[in-house]
């Protein structure tokens, strides 16, 4: 799975993705960007 890295600026592959809820109920991915380290985040299911 893949999201954008603010730090990168580009999309990247997340390491180590974690599935989430945010407040409002929807789903959405937490992890690490593969090449910096920095966290990165994808809203919606994947």
């Amino acid at each position: 799975m893949t999201a954008y890295c603010m730090k990168c600026r580009k999309k990247v592959e997340i390491k180590s993705p974690k599935k989430i809820t945010m407040k409002n109920k929807k789903p959405a991915t937490r992890g690490l960007c593969g090449k910096c380290g920095t966290k990165v985040f994808r809203i919606g299911k994947g």
